[in-house]
């Protein structure tokens, strides 16, 4: 294989990493309500477990509520439990039509404690990108040639700098938004 052959793939799989890592710091709550904070909640619906997204509508009221409306008011009780199940530290409070979950205001210390969340995120996600880095140059190792080794070396050390800065910028964009009360 060809050295531009594998640094687009290595490119492809650290943007990849950079989207995981983004998405997985939308599951880390700020202050304010968000309809991502409920992304990973799964809806026991008709037997088989489904995203909350599919069986109801969320969105936000006063920056601090969510409300979701069931598309199937006959699945209010599983989405409520299946809010329960998730573990956000949230409670629902079903009215019967909606349901509505209150976002409490971030204490200072819980703040810190979610900082320290996304930087082991941040850390989790140049750890993989350190993988991709040592399988591309694994690869380009095979290549005979000098030349073509050092500079594939050169390369991918670019592109793992790169995105190592992306991620720093991700990541310190969400501290600063927890920590701004």
């Amino acid at each position: 294989m060809d050295n531009e052959l594998i640094l687009l793939e290595c490119e492809e799989k650290m943007e990849k990493t950079i989207e995981a890592f983004t998405r997985n710091l939308a599951n880390i709550r700020t202050g304010r309500a968000t309809p991502a904070m409920l992304d990973k909640v799964m809806v026991e619906y008709y037997g088989s477990p489904t995203p909350l997204n599919q069986v109801a509508g969320v969105s936000v009221q006063e920056g601090r509520q969510l409300v979701i409306k069931a598309y199937d008011k006959s699945a209010m009780k599983e989405i409520e439990r299946g809010i329960y199940e998730a573990d956000l530290g949230l409670t629902p409070q079903n009215d019967g039509t909606v349901i509505r979950i209150n976002v409490p205001p971030l204490t200072e210390d819980r703040r810190r404690e979610l900082v320290k969340q996304v930087k082991k995120a941040a850390e989790d996600a140049k750890v993989a990108l350190r993988n991709e880095r040592r399988k591309a140059i694994d690869q380009i190792s095979k290549d005979s040639d000098e030349d073509a080794v050092k500079e594939g070396k050169n390369d991918v050390q670019k592109l793992i700098d790169k995105y190592t800065k992306k991620i720093e910028e991700v990541a310190k964009a969400k501290e600063d938004d927890l920590m701004t009360v």
